[in-house]
């Protein structure tokens, strides 16, 4: 019995009881809160139900409900025993073969133990990285890669459909100083004061003249328009590639240009101003954004009649609704917090609810060495990129060392500790974990123990007990990541289970000493590992990282 087994027989029993006395079982709520007490002398389980809805039922006081809760509960076979304590705290202890069922309901679900519907048929647009192609994937967005991944994977295991977007930005300013670079590169000049150096730059415009020997013949206009298109084109397959290689692949890649070729900002625009949501001042067109929440109106065409960046933000917004999307998720940087009220005013300005837009905002990522800032990336000039996270520390710990914690918060990452072969690396003591337990089955299957006719019911010791209520946990660690975005719930959890698992394997003597035959216990616990492999490699899963089998 999971967590959420118990809270949906918790409120059936609670149903039940207030029908047969006549009171108000209206007020039962759909979901009833069970956690694990903090002592765990109190119980496996507890809950506040009685002191939630005892007087709203009309039950006189909630310690009266409870006890009568309590009573009931204590009837049903999967239930050991059920006490109130204080002033209506309902403490809960499985019956053995009833908790040890959670071990059969992961062996009988595999992967899919974990997943839920809770998003079932809902359209979700997750748009994250979208670095500028005018560079290596810095940092941030390199955090943003390993993030927005696994979010996405979270959030499919809870149902929903999600369309991994990458909004390439090749329009605009930056792609003009970016194109500037790659010529004086290949001129022999200095970097343009604006512009962008590092190895990269040099290593794009030498292959942009290879590849057209021509590339600085023509007018100035030419030469320019030549090594933009090229190194634009050369940049984006870089930082494709080098995703890819990190485990992140999208399902679109927008070109924001498509926007202003496709007619779409026109488009967007006119239904602003059909509506009344764009008006004229100054020579230039407004979005009446503070109508809805901005903390000022927004220039959207200018008054050279050139458009301003907001207005391929607008058009972008229509266009992820038009697609069908129910939901548009923002993954953008720390310097992007602006973005929150305008991306929801632009929505809500559209006709659609704001509410429809979600903006997550990570902070920055620092590099330690040594106690000491890493600062510098030759290959890119002045950041630390993501191809520099990969080589100093490894695929699986950059996305693991990234995802564990949430992104409101900076994080320091100390490439020593992530690099190292010890338990105090959070992603070597987990993957450890689930080595140990494919070794376990190695050695099950060499002396000949099966799991397959286990007795859950024999599973009595303390540290089964605690590993199979963590396990049992999973599934409402996986919801709650969905639900408030935060994947980094996962692989904590993933450390709770590997070290849980760790005390119960230094506890409990799983397969049977060599020349001794096997006992009942065995395949019983034989079966709680296998669980726990499952529930491991389904974790690493979801946070993009590797299950290996040995270490």
């Amino acid at each position: 019995m999971t967590p959420a087994d118990l809270a949906t027989l918790i409120r059936d029993t609670a149903v039940a009881v207030l029908t047969d006395r006549d009171l108000d079982a209206s007020v039962v709520p759909d979901t009833v809160t069970v956690e694990r007490p903090r002592n765990p002398e109190h119980g496996d389980y507890a809950t506040n139900l009685a002191m939630q809805i005892g007087k709203k039922a009309g039950a006189g006081n909630p310690r009266e409900f409870a006890v009568w809760l309590a009573d009931a509960l204590a009837t049903d076979a999967a239930i050991d025993e059920a006490s109130v304590a204080g002033p209506g705290f309902i403490n809960v202890r499985l019956a053995a073969a009833a908790q040890g069922d959670i071990v059969g309901k992961i062996l009988g679900l595999g992967e899919a133990f974990g997943t839920s519907e809770l998003y079932a048929g809902q359209k979700i647009n997750l748009e994250f990285v979208s670095a500028n192609p005018t560079g290596p994937i810095h940092l941030g967005g390199t955090r943003w890669a390993a993030v927005g991944d696994s979010l996405g994977r979270v959030l499919e295991a809870a149902g929903a459909e999600v369309t991994r977007e990458y909004y390439f930005n090749d329009h605009g300013g930056q792609i003009d100083r970016f194109a500037r670079s790659l010529v004086a590169a290949a001129k022999g000049e200095p970097t343009p004061e604006d512009g962008y150096g590092g190895d990269y730059i040099e290593q794009i415009a030498a292959r942009v003249v290879e590849q057209q020997p021509g590339a600085l013949e023509g007018t100035e206009a030419q030469v320019q328009e030549t090594f933009r298109a090229e190194g634009v084109e050369m940049m984006f397959e870089h930082i494709k590639q080098s995703l890819h290689e990190f485990g992140v692949d999208f399902d679109v890649y927008f070109h924001e240009n498509s926007l202003f070729e496709s007619g779409a900002v026109d488009k967007a625009v006119q239904t602003l101003k059909d509506n009344g949501n764009l008006y004229e001042a100054d020579g230039a067109w407004w979005l009446r954004s503070t109508d809805y929440g901005d903390d000022k109106d927004r220039v959207v065409i200018k008054s050279d009649g050139e458009a301003a960046y907001i207005a391929g933000d607008i058009a972008y917004v229509a266009d992820k609704f038009d697609r069908g999307h129910s939901l548009a998720i923002y993954m953008l940087g720390a310097d992007h917090h602006g973005y929150v009220a305008r991306l929801k005013a632009a929505a809500a300005a559209l006709g659609y609810d704001a509410d429809q837009v979600e903006v997550l905002i990570g902070q920055m990522v620092n590099l330690l060495r040594d106690g000491t800032a890493v600062r510098m990336s030759k290959r890119a000039g002045t950041v630390i990129t993501l191809d520099d996270l990969v080589e100093a520390i490894g695929i699986d710990g950059a996305r693991y060392s990234l995802v564990r914690s949430s992104v409101d918060s900076s994080l320091d990452i100390d490439l020593q500790l992530w690099a190292s072969q010890s338990s105090d690396n959070p992603v070597y003591y987990v993957q450890y974990g689930h080595a140990r337990l494919c070794s376990i089955q190695r050695r099950a299957d060499e002396a000949g123990v099966s799991a397959a006719d286990a007795d859950y019911a024999l599973l009595t010791h303390e540290r089964e007990g605690d590993l199979i209520r963590t396990l049992g946990e999973f599934p409402g660690i996986v919801t709650t990541a969905a639900q408030l975005r935060e994947p980094h719930r996962v692989a904590r959890y993933a450390e709770e289970l590997a070290g849980v698992f760790h005390r119960f394997y230094d506890a409990c003597q799983i397969l049977p000493k060599t020349g001794e035959a096997p006992e009942p216990i065995h395949p019983a616990r034989l079966a709680l590992a296998q669980a726990t492999r499952q529930t491991l490699a389904n974790a690493l899963r979801l946070v993009g990282v590797s299950a290996p089998e040995r270490m």
